[in-house]
């Protein structure tokens, strides 16, 4: 068994207050960016690179809250990001993500593939420019900023 890095998240917590997801397909998503996250990721804090970490996402007043925390549960840094330069690529990406699963439903193997590109272009983009927004406050992996993306997409539509 290898140890892991020091550097990482060890737990990833939503705000609970803002109710479930829009669809059970959504929830199954989170899940799995919560469990893929804890399970292998890259996280960093700069102004305290002693981890592990565990991370409380929420959003307020129109912002992204990352609210990092050491093990014993002592903040480290309360980092807020604005949501704005994230509404258009996450509507974008909930309106693919729904054509996407209907079209499991009734489309041919050849167009749910065409629609899968375009879901995770978006998904992409949208983890660049969270991976850019922490800049300087975070250093996170491509994958780590992916899932974290995902969580970002579940807050922004229960919120």
């Amino acid at each position: 068994m290898t140890d892991k890095p020091k550097t990482r998240l060890t737990a990833i917590e939503l705000d609970a207050t803002i109710g479930p997801g829009p669809s059970p397909e959504a929830e199954h998503e989170r899940r799995v960016a919560i469990y893929d996250l804890v399970e292998e990721n890259s996280f960093t804090l700069l102004t305290n690179p002693q981890g592990p970490y565990l991370l409380r996402l929420s959003t307020a007043d129109g912002r992204l809250i990352f609210d990092v925390l050491n093990e014993t549960e002592e903040r480290l840094t309360l980092i807020g990001l604005s949501m704005s330069p994230f509404r258009r690529i996450v509507k974008d990406y909930f309106m693919i993500c729904e054509s996407y699963y209907e079209a499991i439903r009734t489309a041919t193997p050849s167009q749910i593939e065409t629609i899968d590109m375009a879901r995770r272009g978006l998904h992409n983009e949208g983890s660049e420019l969270l991976k850019e927004r922490l800049n300087g406050k975070v250093d996170v992996d491509f994958d780590t900023a992916r899932r974290l993306f995902t969580l970002v997409c579940v807050l922004h539509w229960r919120g």
